[in-house]
Order: C-alpha cells, then sequence, then structure tokens
C-alpha cells in the first residue's frame, strides 16, 4: 500500500508538470499577428467586410464594425463564442475551430485594419436630459471612456458610432438567461443591462450609434479567380 507522503509525493509531481505544460502553451501563443490573419479571416469577411450586410438572428440587424476595434477585446469576443459563453450558432461555429493563436493574430488585424481611414464623424449634439440620466446610471463611460471610443481597458469595447441595431441586439443579450441560443454571460454587463427597460436600451443604443467613432467596415478586396 502507498504511503500518504508518496501519494502526495505524486500528486506535486503530477501538479508541476501540468503548471509546466501549461506554461509551454502559453508560451506558444506568439503577440497577434494581422499579416499571418490575412489566411485566416475567410469566415469573417463574408459579414464583416460588406458594408450594410444585416444578420438575422436572433433578430434582423447589421452585423457589427470590428475595423479599429481593440484586439484585447475581439480576442475576448472570439474566445467567449468559441467556450459558449456568448450564445449565437454561426459564431460558435466560426470560432469553434481557431486556436489562441489564430484568435491573437485575427484580432490585430481588425484592429489595424481601417486605421488609415479618418474617425467617422457623428450625428452632433448633446445627448438630451433623458439620455444623459441613462447614461449616468449605467455609469457607461467609466469603463468605455471618453465618448464611449477609449476604453479604460483594451479588454473592453469601443462603443461609440456603432450599429445602433446591433447595439440593441447585444444590450437584450445580457438580460437574457436560461435560454441555449441566445444571451451573453458576462456578469458585469448581465447587472448593467438588467437596470434598464427594453425602450431605454434602444434610447441609449439610437444615442451611441450616433456618436463619432473609430469603428468602420473596410471592405475587402474580390477574391482572386
Amino acid at each position: 500500500m502507498k504511503t500518504q507522503s508518496h501519494i502526495f509525493k505524486n500528486l506535486s509531481v503530477l501538479t508541476l508538470a501540468g503548471l509546466v505544460a501549461s506554461g509551454a502553451m502559453a508560451q506558444d501563443i506568439k503577440p497577434g499577428d494581422a499579416a499571418a490573419a490575412k489566411s485566416k479571416i475567410a469566415m469573417c469577411i463574408g459579414c464583416h467586410g460588406i458594408i450594410g450586410y444585416q444578420a438575422s438572428f436572433p433578430e434582423v440587424h447589421k452585423v457589427p464594425m470590428i475595423s479599429g476595434q481593440n484586439a484585447k477585446y475581439i480576442a475576448s469576443a472570439l474566445t467567449a463564442y468559441r467556450k459558449g459563453e456568448r450564445k449565437h450558432p454561426t459564431m460558435k461555429g466560426i470560432a469553434s475551430p481557431l486556436s489562441d493563436q489564430d484568435i491573437a493574430d485575427i484580432a490585430a488585424y481588425y484592429e489595424a485594419s481601417g486605421k488609415d481611414m479618418p474617425q467617422r464623424p457623428g450625428k452632433g449634439g448633446a445627448p438630451s436630459p433623458e439620455v444623459q440620466a441613462l447614461l449616468t446610471k449605467g455609469n457607461c463611460a467609466a469603463c468605455h471612456g471618453e465618448g464611449l471610443n477609449k476604453p479604460i481597458d483594451p479588454s473592453y469595447p469601443k462603443l461609440a458610432g456603432q450599429h445602433a441595431d446591433y447595439l440593441y441586439v447585444a444590450l437584450k443579450a445580457y438580460q437574457t438567461s436560461d435560454n441555449p441560443q441566445i444571451g451573453r454571460a458576462n456578469p458585469i454587463m448581465g447587472a448593467q443591462a438588467k437596470l434598464f427597460t427594453l425602450p431605454e436600451l434602444k434610447m441609449l443604443a439610437n444615442y451611441i450609434g450616433g456618436l463619432p467613432s473609430d469603428l468602420k467596415t473596410v471592405p475587402q478586396p474580390k477574391f482572386k479567380q
């Protein structure tokens, strides 16, 4: 019979081996390479590379603009789709086969995409008192920064100028739970979104969608025949 100390010794060896292996895996993930992503974005450009392209799930809305978005946020979102923390059948299907390195490369590509294009102007005008009260209630700028376009951490998204109908769908997803097809598991955003009624979320989305923005849809060149 093995002694207790012998068992603990074996467990320690296994634990150390696991830590070494996980460390080696982490070291294998290099910083995102935008050039390497050019061979990995075929499934992205079919939606995100077409100006005005609309999705029909869970309702009709424009697909989000991701060119100019923070790479760290894009990587976080793709990982959440891959894990099923963001429930979306199409995005899960696209994200599931991606490796961590693929995600890092794609994220770097879209952060750099459109950097040579000017910022998109907003519709102008200060928020109405009602909208300002909603922004204050949600404390949106605390994370998403000045003009909701300069997040305090790159893992948070730029919101300004994003398609209003997409923002509305995304905010509703944070309110959704116990649905196998729809919903986003994020405790911070879940708590924030649940502070608002659906009409209030729509008001927020419409205002945010009209702000000056770094976000763009960059049309992709046609595939070579």
